[in-house]
């Protein structure tokens, strides 16, 4: 089986002849109201895409980090998460996480070792920093922190050499990095509804190397 398509089923509970789908490569459980994801979830070794949003899940299963294929997309979005698992480090093959939505505080460093990240989004939490090791992402070209509490970033970010946007809106940002100038690759800064942002003359020297930058 390529694909289970589950959405807006209104499971409450997911079956558990899913977990028996052990050739399934494209899971979508999204929009069903569930509060939890059993541990047999680490049986589905074949899992490229995974879909758990729009449901209530406060907690997910170490287990999902034993699924090592999972390299196309994992939806976490619009949960009530504020933690994951360390073990989700081993998703090392994983292109895009979306985790948006949720009650994050901080970034979960287990996400530090995803090296394989192009896209990660984080909009919509309660997110007051960002690890050091986010610099570890060197593939990363997409970066969203839209509406989280964050009053600077990590001079880390300078390692990011891949990447192309970060997306600040709304976070009640004082100062950027220096080390943003040392992204060759970065063409867009959002910093609309910034309104905590001081002048330092960074802003204009982004744009001096053709960063275009959203006030």
């Amino acid at each position: 089986m390529g694909s289970l398509n589950l959405w807006k089923k209104q499971l409450g509970v997911v079956p558990e002849s899913v977990w028996d789908e052990c050739e399934v490569e494209t899971l979508i459980l999204a929009d069903n109201d569930l509060t939890e994801v059993s541990p047999r979830i680490g049986r589905l070794q074949q899992l490229k895409t995974l879909d758990l949003g729009h449901n209530r899940l406060a907690t997910i299963p170490e287990e999902l980090g034993e699924i090592v294929e999972l390299r196309d997309f994992l939806y976490l979005h619009d949960n009530v998460l504020s933690s994951l698992p360390a073990s989700l480090g081993g998703l090392k093959r994983l292109r895009y996480l979306n985790l948006s939505e949720n009650a994050f505080e901080a970034l979960p460093e287990c996400i530090c070792e995803m090296t394989a990240l192009v896209e990660l989004r984080a909009t919509d939490n309660l997110m007051e920093r960002l690890p050091e090791c986010i610099g570890e992402l060197r593939d990363l070209r997409e970066l969203h922190l839209r509406n989280n509490r964050l009053g600077s970033l990590p001079d880390s970010i300078g390692r990011l050499k891949e990447l192309r946007q970060i997306d600040l809106r709304g976070n009640p940002i004082t100062c950027l990095p220096e080390s943003l100038l040392e992204l060759p690759r970065l063409d867009k800064v959002d910093l609309r509804w910034v309104t905590t942002l001081g002048d330092d003359g960074l802003v204009e020297r982004l744009r001096g190397q053709g960063c275009v930058v959203y006030l």
